[in-house]
């Protein structure tokens, strides 16, 4: 896998147009003033969670006996369940409900943002090809900025797409995370027998 494969990957893990919706949700009972900083704030804790994820990762892994294979197929299972909630939403949207007040670290900054499958996804990245973390860590630092800016922008982009057009890109990703779970369930069934 090269830096802008990984970037793409984990862009469309991240899925910050799919997330919006449920931001303007979590953040409703937020004043519109403190909106952009919670969300900056949960951004924050998600880059650090996966950034801790990325660099150890593969110990925790290594001291838990696991094996890249079963990390593969895991992290298929996973990323292919959300997608599936993704193309078939369920009531109450794709982490279930919804909590009030002020969100802090959950839901936001985990797991929409850094998720179970963005997690597994960096450590499966760290422990197959760990020679290039650097790699990994400019494509996840890019896909983070691009989700941050978007998740920024989710009120007028709210606005600009419609609950239509949301539905609709948040449908089209999840098409592609079934995709992108059923080539990596592959990938681990494939190693796992080689």
């Amino acid at each position: 896998m090269d830096t802008l494969t990984a970037f793409l990957t984990l862009l469309f893990v991240m899925d910050p147009l799919g997330n919006i919706p449920v931001f303007l949700a979590a953040l409703k009972n937020v004043p519109p003033k403190r909106q952009l900083y919670v969300i900056m704030r949960e951004l924050i804790f998600a880059l650090i969670v996966l950034l801790v994820f990325l660099y150890a990762g593969r110990f925790v892994l290594a001291w838990l006996g696991l094996s890249q294979e079963a990390i593969r197929i895991a992290g298929a299972i996973i990323l292919f369940l959300i997608a599936i909630r993704m193309v078939f939403p369920i009531e109450g949207g794709i982490m279930g409900e919804r909590l009030e007040g002020e969100p802090f670290f959950v839901p936001l900054a985990v797991p929409l943002v850094a998720g179970p499958s963005t997690m597994a996804i960096l450590m499966l990245m760290t422990n197959s090809e760990g020679e290039q973390l650097w790699n990994w860590t400019l494509a996840l630092l890019g896909a983070w900025a691009v989700s941050a800016v978007i998740l920024l922008a989710s009120s007028p982009l709210a606005k600009l797409l419609g609950t239509r057009g949301l539905i609709a890109v948040e449908r089209l990703m999840g098409m592609v995370l079934v995709m992108l779970a059923v080539q990596l369930f592959l990938d681990g069934i494939k190693q796992s027998l080689a």
